[in-house]
């Protein structure tokens, strides 16, 4: 064979096997492609079908969130009804309170009227005294031992010093026999510098610490005399009507 022919019938293969590879090459990129192209169109369906199907909303967090809001609104109410309560608790304390200072500032002012009524009456008593005194003295006595007598128990009565007449005479007539101005110059106290003087013969320091107001300061005056000695007795002894002996 000559060698063109040999030339011409190689190169035909070689163009018959090219366009078979040309066309297998072919295929091959349109099977790629329609492989590529099936999930972009399956993914596009898809995600049209999901734009199109309607949206539904579950009712049940709903219910959830419901629940939460009432359960917070419950807990608020509690609070706010603890709040009221102590603020309620707070306002009875102070009402209390103010109640029993109120109280107490009507007791001390009670106390206190009573107080100042107290020194008034006793004011009143003590200005009313010398008026007594005065009627008594301005009442007509005999200058004797019966007026002595009886003008000290007139007085003696204004100051509560119990005795009679008969205590008080017995014991000046076995003290000094009716002598105002009598004296012991002999026993113990005149021998401490301290002698008996007077109707009932008492010391200058028992005359001057049972001396009563409305009456002479002098020792010998008979009245002042019965009236100290009778204060004095019935301090220790209850009475002058209890006195039998020296004393």
């Amino acid at each position: 064979m000559p060698a063109n022919f040999r030339l011409r019938a190689h190169n035909r293969a070689l163009t018959k096997r090219r366009k078979l590879v040309g066309a297998g090459a072919a295929a091959l990129a349109a099977a790629a492609l329609a492989v590529s192209a099936a999930p972009s169109q399956a993914e596009t369906q898809t995600s049209v079908a999901a734009s199109a199907a309607p949206v539904q909303l579950s009712a049940q967090p709903i219910q959830g969130v419901k629940a939460s809001v009432t359960d917070q609104l419950a807990g608020d109410s509690v609070k706010i009804q603890a709040i009221e309560t102590k603020k309620q608790a707070a306002v009875k304390k102070a009402a209390a309170q103010a109640a029993a200072e109120k109280t107490v500032a009507k007791q001390a002012a009670v106390k206190k009227a009573r107080a100042a009524h107290q020194v008034k009456q006793s004011a009143s008593r003590s200005a009313e005294r010398p008026q007594m005194q005065t009627v008594a003295a301005s009442t007509s006595y005999g200058n004797n031992l019966d007026g002595w007598i009886r003008q000290s128990l007139a007085i003696m009565k204004q100051h509560n010093i119990p005795g009679s007449y008969h205590g008080l005479h017995k014991n000046i007539m076995r003290e000094s026999s009716g002598n105002p101005k009598a004296i012991n110059n002999w026993d113990i106290n005149a021998r401490n510098g301290v002698p008996s003087k007077g109707l009932l013969q008492v010391i200058e320091p028992t005359f001057r610490a049972h001396h009563v107001p409305g009456t002479s300061h002098d020792i010998y005056d008979p009245v002042a005399n019965i009236t100290a000695a009778a204060n004095y007795a019935a301090k220790r002894y209850g009475s002058i009507d209890n006195v039998n002996s020296a004393y």
